[in-house]
């Protein structure tokens, strides 16, 4: 939980609305078929429904309250990889610390699967 202080009190956020804001954000990108996330048992990569798509986000709160983002997505085949990464850092970027006032630390996009069609 991130824990925000000021004149007034404090705000805590919890993970969830980190995870939740960058699955939304990311998700809405061009090139982005989805969120994925590799099965325990079969050690495949498997497309994530919508309401599950936090599952494809992994969040760590730092020391000084800034947050690192891992997100793990498929793509549509044929787009500029490194385009979309770069999109989606800077979307995701944009929309969790507009919405939340965190500091970001570091965005790592993990492409895990391209669909083909």
């Amino acid at each position: 939980m991130v824990k925000l202080k000021n004149e007034q009190g404090a705000v805590n956020i919890k993970k969830a609305v980190f995870t939740t804001l960058t699955g939304d954000a990311a998700t809405n990108c061009f090139g982005v078929k989805g969120m994925t996330v590799r099965s325990v048992s079969d050690g495949l990569v498997h497309m994530l429904k919508p309401e599950f798509m936090g599952k494809g986000v992994h969040v760590n709160i730092n020391p000084d309250n800034t947050i690192t983002i891992m997100l793990h997505i498929a793509v549509d085949q044929g787009v500029n990889i490194p385009v979309v990464c770069e999109s989606i850092k800077d979307e995701v970027r944009y929309k969790v610390t507009s919405k939340t006032g965190v500091e970001i630390k570091r965005i790592d996009v993990f492409v895990d699967k391209m669909i083909i069609g």
